[in-house]
């Protein structure tokens, strides 16, 4: 063979046997990987949203009639005690009619008073009147009958006298009508009764509409917002007023739906505002809504303060809220970025290191947070895991235990133009 053929065979098997040496050292190097160490600490998950504060019951404001404003006597913000005059329309033509229909009122109280006083009497009177008369006619016909019987009158006598007779039995008939109408019971006292009530009615309804030129408070509250000034028109229907009535302070907030599971009427919760940024209050969970809002899938919560609400609060302020959902006084937890092969979120899989190499092993879980999870079985404290989820059984690594740092919390949107983030913190 020649010697340059044997020199290039030489040089590639320097250049293989190099390759394998190199693949062999690089097999055998440890990689470098970063890890946590288990240790039990306190677990806290909570849920971050926007609230804003409102009243028990809100009102507006508003005439029931057309009219024109002679007076708005409250400001907005102003506090103001139940039936105090908030807005005063002119009344002139209402007064007026008022004073119409208690005239006809009158009129008809009158009339019926005069039908059971002097009505009454001289309609006694025309009766006894009448009987009178139809008696002494019947005396009359009596003895005209026997002097034609005894042929001292003609017949035609007896006729007269029959007639004057039968005209007063008659009047009695008429006078004794005329009497029992206007007793108690009659038609005459009766229809006047009816106007007397029908002229009642009508003053009430005229009373009632003066008093509807009276815009006054339905309760203790404050006057919200002023939408009327005086000069102005106001019409039924259209808002004058917003009252909020006087009585305990609401926190309300519209969640994502997703984090219904987490919440409980009682569960604590803390309140800030930014512009107190300082200045943080307690509440409770008041209420849950049974509905969900299917457009925004978002659901109603209400909150209930544990003390008197601070002076800076005001009516729409937003506010942060977070409130506390589950707590565990001693968890071994990890962050979730270690998980892998998470199947119905109580399994999963970790990278235990285990004398210099990755073993793979399959852990229970329990609470979970944003960032970490508690682990419930599979592994024991002072296990060190690899934040690497991908690394293959068996593979030779070096961990770098770093500090279980959690994330700081992010907003995420919620339903209802809220915002929500499911927070969580150890060792606090």
């Amino acid at each position: 063979m020649a010697p340059t053929r044997r020199r290039w065979l030489l040089i590639a098997a320097l250049l293989v046997l190099m390759a394998a040496v190199a693949a062999y050292v690089w097999s055998a190097r440890a990689l470098v990987v970063d890890a946590v160490q288990v240790q039990s600490a306190p677990l806290v998950r909570s849920v971050q949203f926007s609230a804003r504060v409102e009243a028990l019951s809100r009102v507006d404001i508003g005439s029931t009639v057309t009219g024109r404003v002679a007076e708005v006597l409250v400001s907005e913000g102003a506090q103001v005690r139940q039936g105090a005059l908030l807005v005063r329309l002119e009344s002139e033509e209402l007064r007026a009619a008022l004073a119409q229909a208690l005239s006809q009122q009158q009129q008809a109280l009158a009339r019926l008073a005069g039908l059971r006083s002097t009505g009454r009497s001289g309609a006694s009177a025309a009766l006894a009147q009448a009987q009178a008369a139809a008696d002494a006619t019947q005396a009359e016909f009596m003895r005209v009958q026997q002097l034609v019987d005894q042929g001292f009158l003609s017949a035609s006598r007896l006729d007269d006298a029959r007639r004057a007779r039968d005209v007063a039995l008659a009047q009695v008939d008429a006078a004794r009508a005329q009497a029992s109408a206007i007793g108690e019971a009659g038609t005459e006292v009766v229809q006047a009764q009816a106007q007397a009530a029908l002229a009642a009615s009508a003053a009430d309804a005229a009373r009632a509409r003066l008093a509807q030129a009276r815009l006054v408070a339905p309760g203790d509250a404050q006057v919200l917002s002023r939408a009327v000034e005086p000069g102005q028109i106001v019409q039924p229907g259209k808002s004058l007023m917003v009252l909020a009535l006087a009585g305990p302070t609401q926190l309300v907030a519209q969640l994502d739906e997703r984090f219904l599971g987490q919440l409980a009427v009682g569960q604590l919760a803390s309140a800030v505002a930014d512009a107190y940024a300082g200045q943080r209050f307690a509440a409770h969970v008041l209420s849950i809504s049974p509905t969900v809002d299917a457009q925004r899938g978002s659901i109603e919560v209400k909150f209930a303060l544990v003390e008197a609400p601070p002076q800076f609060l005001r009516q729409d302020m937003t506010l942060s809220v977070e409130v506390e959902t589950a707590r565990r006084p001693r968890a071994l937890a990890l962050p979730v970025a270690a998980l892998s092969g998470v199947t119905d979120g109580a399994k999963a899989a970790v990278r235990v290191v285990v004398n210099g190499r990755i073993e793979e092993r399959s852990v229970q879980l329990g609470l979970r947070t944003l960032d970490a999870v508690e682990v419930t079985g599979g592994l024991a404290e002072g296990d060190v895991v690899a934040l690497d989820s991908t690394l293959a059984a068996g593979r030779k690594v070096r961990a770098v235990l770093v500090p279980m740092r959690l994330v700081a919390p992010t907003r995420n949107a919620a339903g209802g133009g809220g915002a929500a983030a499911l927070t969580n913190a150890m060792g606090r």
